[in-house]
């Protein structure tokens, strides 16, 4: 059986291209289309369009600012460690990469899978904490892309969240140690807060019944219990191009509020430098924070930590060497109610 991992992210323009860049929120603003009501699929995308044309010129200025994002790269730099470390395990397998709004595409992915020889086919969204808008929906842009492409037919199983692999929060936990020892910071200084930043999420997934806030509340809580650090903050990266409500409260409004001396902030669930590391937080949180004399400090992100590609491995390994996920202590996910859709967080 030939086997393939499919690693799905959020993808972002590599350089500051205007053109790009529109096309690439165009992408984000429709496929969140449902956080509105349109009449018609054409209103949905005409209004997604506007959205990202207002959104642009900001967006370029950061991607300027940052000399375009790495996240791309850092994509493609995992799938081939983690091809690496299957082919040391004795796995042949082909690894490839699937982007959910900039090329390659998801669908793209798909192609190269079946042009490979694929017949068992795993995908693998490198987003830790399982939410809708990413793991779920990563995971059903694959599933649709596989569906359409005749003559193809292979096993497809896919992995939701898994933010509780144990060697992951252990690489998460050191780093931050690490990174503190190194910047002469004493976590447990009491002038010292350790604030945890997530990505934020519109609260219409959560109250249809999306469980993203309390899986970013209890992964905060046991790193807090790892680093040995007792109290902590937890503040959220809304984008709030619509008018909705989203998560709270937004960290610009923690920070604002901090009463600190320093604060270190790493970044929740990010497997990847991108804008909202090298731009809202080393740009923009870090202006806040200094405007109020607060030392800024922020945790970079272990993308390229030599354990990562093992706990990919680690992932995707009883769908590749035949065993029974539950194993592994995977169950059917829950957010993704599908056959197939397994995770680390449902209920046992």
């Amino acid at each position: 059986m030939d086997a393939g991992v499919a690693l799905l992210n959020f993808g972002e323009p590599p350089a500051p291209d205007r053109e790009a860049v529109v096309e690439y929120l165009t992408r984000i603003f429709y496929s969140n289309a449902d956080l509105e009501e349109y009449d018609t699929d054409e209103a949905a995308m005409e209004r997604s369009r506007e959205l990202a044309r207002q959104r642009a010129p900001g967006l370029v200025e950061e991607y300027e600012a940052i000399g375009g994002s790495p996240l791309n790269e850092q994509s493609f730099a995992q799938a081939d460690a983690l091809a690496t470390e299957l082919a040391d395990r004795g796995h042949d397998v082909e690894t490839f990469v699937g982007l959910q709004f900039m090329e390659p595409l998801v669908e793209d992915a798909a192609t190269a899978a079946h042009e490979a020889g694929v017949d068992r086919l795993v995908g693998l969204p490198i987003y830790p904490l399982c939410g809708p808008s990413t793991n779920v929906a990563a995971l059903d842009e694959l599933e649709t892309a596989v569906a359409g492409i005749d003559g193809w037919n292979p096993e497809l199983d896919g992995i939701t969240g898994w933010h509780r692999h144990p060697l992951y929060n252990r690489i998460r936990a050191e780093t931050i140690q690490t990174f503190a020892a190194a910047e002469g910071v004493d976590l447990h200084d009491e002038g010292t807060t350790l604030l945890f930043s997530a990505h934020g999420t519109p609260r219409h997934y959560l109250e249809e019944g999306s469980r993203y806030d309390r899986y970013v509340d209890e992964w905060c809580e046991a790193m807090a219990g790892m680093v040995g650090v007792a109290e902590y903050a937890l503040g959220f990266q809304n984008h709030e191009n619509r008018d909705i409500p989203w998560t709270e409260p937004d960290v610009e409004t923690v920070v604002e509020e901090l009463d600190a001396e320093r604060v270190v902030v790493d970044p929740v669930s990010f497997m990847h430098e991108q804008s909202e590391t090298l731009s809202e937080l080393d740009d923009e949180l870090r202006e806040e924070a200094e405007e109020r004399g607060i030392a800024f400090h922020r945790v970079p992100v272990p993308h390229d930590d030599e354990r990562f590609p093992a706990v990919l491995a680690d992932l995707v390994e009883p769908f590749l060497a035949g065993f029974e996920p539950e194993y592994y202590q995977f169950r059917q996910c829950q957010c993704r109610d599908v056959p197939g859709t397994y995770c680390l967080n449902a209920p046992r």
